[in-house]
């Protein structure tokens, strides 16, 4: 994806630029700053004359105007109800419109806005990052071969506001975070013939070579020995060879206790021998964004370079039918030495968490630990497409995620945890089964994950609903990497 020049500068000259890009409110105003050019009488008359009405998400270009070559208008709405929702709409419109224009080297006045609800920080971090954004697009070699991919001329964004270092690093905190949606984005919408857990391996060790993380990438041999019975269970269905991707990155001093995130990386669920119904079955190729939203955080991590510990650990593989595969009424001993009943397999994504949040707190000691999981359709019930689900065993935790999920507008809601819950995961063969039935199933899901978090602080982030869209529109959206850069980055001391 291309990589925008984005700077802030107190002062400009037209001559310097061949686009101006002008906020516009719905009562006609224009921010001070575009008195230099004398904007106003221009766009009154569009208004009057009915070709504009500052609408949050309108655009207009006008050309050969005040010296640029074109000029871009674009709605805001009202400034009393400029919020984090009609902003992100806003960006996205405008990021599109300059995207789709001849505009190479642009000068936006749209860092100036701001009202009550949303500060300017916010408002360069939602047009930086909408920007930087409306850049991605699917390029693998799975397209057809006639595909030509949009040519973008854009080549630097301008903001007309007076510089300060913590709006710099808002800007650069976005910009980073959308590269790394691209990397989400590009793996999970990858068919999974060719997105395997050996791709995703290979995907970290490149990452790690890139931007020097520490790598390392357990077999299947391996991780027998080792114990992992529930994730080895899921993987023995398939005969293709499940990996663990563990990266781990050091920004703080050794002794600093690390930050683990834990993603799954089923590359193709089909439910197993409790086989999905196949309408709409190819969607599940997406059951890797976990997984696919932890290494778009490692791209992240690596272009900020912030003073932090972080690992990933990945359990990647798919989950097959075959008359090798797990079947309902077995019973698997995890790598914490609980035993589990299968009573369904198509719920296979915490059985592979499960040995992986055991995995990583043995092996990095962290301070505290992050899973993130398409892993339930009973969140897409409770929530919706809009929203995730978080759920952990410390509300401060919790809390930190629900503040940055805001910030961002890449936002959680957290359901509870509760013991009355672990009734449902009552087995008369095991210490528990790995299903709780349909009532509460995103919160028997988490309540199944806290018996293996019970000595760290945790938190667990349903995405099912968020990490792809379907439709005419279908494809990854690279949720929730903002949250989680946006988390991290206030963890920084």
């Amino acid at each position: 994806m291309k990589h925008i020049d984005f700077t802030l500068q107190s002062s400009a000259d037209s001559a310097d630029f061949d686009t101006l890009l002008l906020p516009v409110f719905d009562d006609g105003s224009v921010p001070e700053s575009a008195a230099y050019w004398d904007l106003t009488d221009l766009v009154n008359k569009l208004v009057e004359q009915g070709d504009f009405a500052g609408k949050s998400g309108e655009s207009l270009m006008l050309f050969d105007q005040k010296g640029f070559s074109r000029i871009c208008l674009i709605g805001f709405g009202t400034p009393e109800k400029l919020t984090e929702k009609s902003l992100t709409e806003t960006a996205d419109a405008m990021a599109k419109a300059i995207t789709k224009s001849g505009a190479t080297n642009l000068l936006s006045l749209a860092g100036s806005v701001f009202s009550d609800k949303i500060n300017q920080a916010g408002v360069l971090y939602h047009l930086t990052l909408a920007t930087q954004k409306s850049l991605y697009e699917y390029t693998h070699v799975s397209r057809s071969a006639e595909f030509k991919p949009k040519e973008v001329r854009l080549e630097k964004v301008t903001y007309m506001i007076n510089a300060r270092d913590e709006w710099q690093a808002k800007i650069n905190q976005a910009q980073a975070t959308a590269e790394g949606m691209a990397v989400t984005q590009e793996l999970a919408n990858m068919p999974s013939n060719f997105c395997t857990p050996s791709y995703l391996a290979e995907t970290a060790k490149q990452m790690a070579k890139d931007y020097d993380f520490d790598c390392n990438i357990l077999e299947r041999e391996q991780m027998i020995n080792m114990g992992m019975g529930s994730f080895m269970a899921v993987a023995q269905g398939s005969i293709t060879p499940p990996k663990m991707i563990c990266l781990s990155y050091q920004g703080a001093d050794k002794s600093q206790a690390p930050i683990a995130l834990v993603g799954k990386g089923v590359t193709f669920d089909t439910g197993g021998i409790s086989l999905k119904p196949g309408a709409a079955m190819d969607e599940m190729k997406y059951d890797m964004g976990g997984a696919a939203t932890v290494l778009g955080v490692f791209e992240a991590l690596g272009r900020l370079k912030p003073e932090i510990n972080v690992v990933g650990v990945i359990p990647a593989t798919e989950n097959m039918p075959s008359g090798n595969a797990i079947k309902p009424g077995d019973v698997v001993t995890s790598l914490s030495g609980q035993t589990i009943e299968i009573l369904n397999t198509d719920a296979e994504g915490r059985l592979i968490l499960c040995d992986a949040l055991t995995y990583a707190q043995q092996t990095y000691k962290p301070s505290k630990i992050i899973d993130m999981a398409t892993l339930t359709g009973a969140c897409i019930i409770a929530l919706g497409h809009h929203i995730s689900a978080v759920l952990g065993n410390d509300q401060d935790l919790v809390d930190a995620l629900l503040k940055a999920s805001q910030t961002t507008y890449d936002r959680f809601w957290q359901l509870p945890l509760s013991e009355e819950y672990d009734e449902q995961l009552k087995s008369n063969f095991a210490d528990m089964a790995n299903i709780g039935g349909r009532p509460a199933g995103t919160i028997t899901a988490a309540q199944f994950l806290a018996r293996f978090t019970k000595d760290i602080d945790w938190a667990h982030l349903d995405i099912a609903g968020t990490a792809w869209t379907s439709g005419s529109n279908k494809g990854a959206t690279g949720r929730p990497v903002p949250a989680l850069v946006e988390y991290l980055l206030e963890q920084v001391h």
